[in-house]
């Protein structure tokens, strides 16, 4: 897979997370955030099972793949557990707009954690952070930017969100994706119903009358983009990544015009052409490096992470 491919399959996950906001804000109408996330990901595990039946192949190598992915899906479930129930408490006191804005921040997160690792961060990749972070700005700040307690909460998300990306971009490249998929939607489910069980009361009725925005949360938001995300980041730079599913702010902005009737201002519309420059700009040095490994196939290192 080239890494014009693998972008494109992560600029399906950023539009379906974005629409996905639609779905997250109204099923809060009904559950708690807990058990909307324990249900979610326990449906997003369970709609894997099938695909991995499917591509098992024999017995003694699949058991092996499975071995192998559990220790991965237990640290990369935990993290993912730890970004989405602190974005999800942190809305209760904050606005909807700045918890976007805190949570993209991970465009920043990812290459200065990258840099403290000792990786290489191109310019292109720099540039395209710093546009999409200005982007984000002017798309989701509409009041005065002070810091609450719902805000620490956001940007402490933000950072386990920035080590996520990084987790599957390690990772996505030594197991296989939909193990890998799987076991981090069940772990992330799991936790996620332990702490329902003890600070929500679950009423399976209003589960029931949710289930649209469930199943698209579960299925969609989280089967299949989630995936996509692992079978992208195998092939796509990290820095790369967090630059181009930062656009689901973008697609949530769009999905919030098309389906809630919400109108964009200037400056919105101005924030969601800076972040798509900045994803343009950050994709420049990687098909340089793409085009130059097709015309010298051998000097790919698959082993090699780059970020």
């Amino acid at each position: 897979m080239s890494v014009l491919k693998s972008n494109v399959l992560l600029l399906i996950t950023a539009a379906i997370w974005g629409l996905a906001f639609v779905a997250q804000r109204v099923g809060m109408d009904y559950v708690g955030p807990f058990t909307f996330n324990g249900v979610r990901f326990f449906l997003g595990s369970l709609s894997l099972i099938p695909l991995i039946f499917y591509f098992r192949g024999d017995a003694q190598n699949s058991r092996r793949e499975f071995k192998s992915a559990v220790v991965p899906g237990i640290i990369a479930g935990t993290v993912l557990f730890g970004g989405v129930s602190l974005q999800q408490v942190g809305l209760v006191y904050t606005t909807a707009g700045k918890a976007a804005f805190i949570t993209g921040l991970y465009v920043v997160l990812v290459p200065l954690i990258s840099i403290l690792l000792g990786r290489k961060i191109g310019v292109s990749s720099l540039l395209g952070s710093v546009l999409a972070t200005g982007g984000l700005y002017l798309l989701c700040i509409k009041e005065t930017l002070t810091v609450n307690y719902g805000d620490m909460l956001q940007l402490i998300g933000a950072f386990f969100w920035a080590v996520h990306i990084l987790i599957i971009g390690y990772y996505s490249r030594r197991v296989d994706a939909l193990k890998l998929s799987c076991f981090q939607f069940f772990v992330c489910s799991a936790l996620s119903m332990a702490v329902a069980l003890v600070t929500e009361t679950i009423v399976w009725a209003d589960i029931l009358a949710a289930y649209i925005v469930i199943l698209y949360g579960g299925i969609c938001s989280t089967g299949i983009a989630y995936t996509l995300q692992v079978v992208a980041q195998k092939y796509a730079p990290p820095v790369n990544a967090a630059i181009i599913m930062s656009m689901e702010t973008v697609f949530a902005a769009i999905g919030g015009f098309l389906i809630l009737q919400e109108r964009m201002s200037g400056t919105e519309i101005f924030g969601c052409a800076l972040m798509l420059s900045g994803m343009l700009a950050a994709q420049i040095g990687s098909l340089r490096k793409d085009k130059a490994e097709e015309a010298h196939p051998g000097c790919r290192d698959s082993t090699n992470i780059t970020i």
